[in-house]
């Protein structure tokens, strides 16, 4: 998994990279901006006009030694170092001299007024003004050339961190003053911050590139925030004995469905079938009967005395797993049989959808909540347990310390899903695609998670998988019907390829 450090962390890792490699802060500068040029010339020709804006601390160090790799690889290069107050970090000075020195390029260090260049369509921006360690808006003339870029149509790369951007907390922020990127190449390891949604529109397509932090300090610097990648999913995969049987895959149960919500029932224990489950058992209202003997045979039944609603919790003893949500409907009767199923589980289950909001609804349930369970909210529905939120990051917070509270799995639905947990640990999913936002997806993800519990993965290996997965299934459903046009059902009749390619 690659770890996500906050910025103090970031810092850490290079104080002690410099001090035990032992490599000087400079030489560092260097490693990155070569990193960074060797990533921006497979993407552009010699020929593009390149403007490379320069700030006075460490991002402007490394944008001065881009600027100077580019001319020394015959870019056409123009650099803009803002130096108002007339002092330079140790590693900047070094890098402005090195182009007085040794370039035959455009190099204007401002320390007054400012008429910046005129920026067109075809050129290329490249942003060091700021790096990770802002702690306070953009203000003045940083601000105001902040402003003049983003109005621009030229294409702008940040190095490292969008200049204005906080790596983690930009509640305080002001977002007029931060840069709006086309792409981001961040060094080591990506910022916080780009995972949230309030900070979409400024990184723009990020890559995270290797600028050869100390392994040590790396694997001995604790954080609690990780990004998942493939090869740690292959590891969890269950592998199928030979001679086993259905028994051995476990018995599941799914308690969905309502009057006009039948189809999440069935979204869900199709995904729930589709992710490895050996049986499946759904209660659902009478009037449902029907539907699932028609269009998902393979699925038992379990039928509620209400026509048209859950109002009678069945025995769950005899079920490996059991999750609960997906079209439930929120009447008292409802309410009243759901909290006989907490009670009763026995064991972690899968808290989806009308589940999470009749624990919204219902505060004293939290205490009810079987250990170690997996509840799968949408922000929306996040908010309503736990309050509203003044920004992702805020939600995060929030996340992170409602699943340690209650010894549950939180997974926090969003574009990089994160799953929160006991232990006060995030996951961020790196698969899936804006075309999963759609009906239904949610239920799938709910039968995925379903069918994993009663395979007999872990929760927590559950939820990582199943996330992935989903995500992955999403993405050969986005390549094969396009985001636009994909449904929820299209992710789960993905799964099986999504499996393939995961092993």
């Amino acid at each position: 998994m690659i770890k996500i450090f906050t910025t103090r962390r970031q810092k850490e890792l290079d104080k002690f990279t410099i001090e035990n490699e032992p490599v000087t802060s400079t030489d560092l500068v260097e490693r990155a901006s070569v990193a960074f040029v060797q990533e921006f010339s497979r993407r552009y020709s010699r020929q593009t006009r390149t403007i490379v804006f320069a700030g006075q601390g460490n991002n402007g160090a490394d944008a001065l030694a881009i600027a100077r790799l580019l001319s020394e690889e015959s870019f056409t290069v123009e650099a803009y170092l803002l130096n108002p107050t007339r002092q330079l970090s140790h590693e900047c000075e070094h890098n402005k001299r090195r182009i007085i020195n040794e370039c035959k390029m455009d190099f204007t260090e401002v320390s007054g007024e400012f008429i910046p260049p005129t920026l067109g369509k075809w050129d290329v921006v490249i942003d060091g003004l700021f790096g990770s360690g802002l702690n306070r808006p953009l203000e003045g003339g940083y601000a105001a050339v902040v402003q003049y870029i983003n109005q621009s149509e030229a294409t702008v790369i940040s190095i490292d961190i969008p200049s204005g951007l906080f790596g983690e907390d930009n509640r305080s922020n002001n977002p007029d003053a931060i840069i709006r990127a086309d792409f981001t190449f961040t060094f080591g390891a990506p910022k916080l911050s780009f995972l949230l949604p309030e900070n979409a529109a400024y990184p723009g397509q990020w890559k995270t590139l290797d600028i050869g932090l100390h392994p040590v300090a790396v694997e001995k610097t604790h954080t609690p925030y990780r990004m998942v990648e493939e090869s740690d999913i292959v590891a969890l995969i269950h592998p199928r004995d030979r001679f086993a049987h259905k028994g051995y895959f476990g018995h599941a149960l799914l308690i969905a469905g309502s009057k006009g919500k039948m189809g999440a029932s069935l979204l869900a224990a199709k995904a729930c079938l589709r992710s490895g489950a050996g049986l499946l058992t759904v209660h659902i209202p009478q009037r449902g009967e029907q539907i699932f003997q028609t269009a998902l045979p393979e699925s038992m039944l379990s039928i509620d005395p209400h026509t048209e609603r859950f109002t009678n919790a069945p025995e769950l003893a005899p079920y490996t797993a059991v999750a609960i949500g997906p079209g439930l409907g929120c009447s008292l009767e409802t309410a009243g049989a759901f909290e006989r199923v907490l009670e009763r589980a026995g064991k972690a289950i899968v808290i989806d959808a009308d589940g999470i909001n009749l624990l919204a609804s219902n505060h004293d349930l939290f205490a009810k909540i079987p250990p170690k369970s997996i509840l799968t909210p949408h922000p929306k529905e996040f908010d309503r347990m736990a309050g509203e939120s003044a920004s992702g990051y805020d939600r995060l917070l929030k996340a992170q310390a409602f699943a340690a509270e209650r010894d549950v799995y939180v997974v926090l639905k969003g574009a990089y899903t994160a799953l929160c947990t006991p232990e006060e640990n995030v996951y961020f999913n790196s698969s899936g695609n804006p075309g999963m936002a759609t009906a239904g997806s949610g239920d799938v993800l709910t039968g995925v998670l379903l069918g994993l519990l009663a395979h007999g993965y872990s929760p927590e290996h559950a939820a990582l998988l199943g996330v992935y997965l989903h995500g992955v299934a999403g993405d050969l459903a986005a390549a094969f019907y396009s985001e636009e046009s994909m449904i929820a059902g299209d992710i789960t009749e993905m799964l099986g390829k999504a499996f393939k390619q995961i092993k």
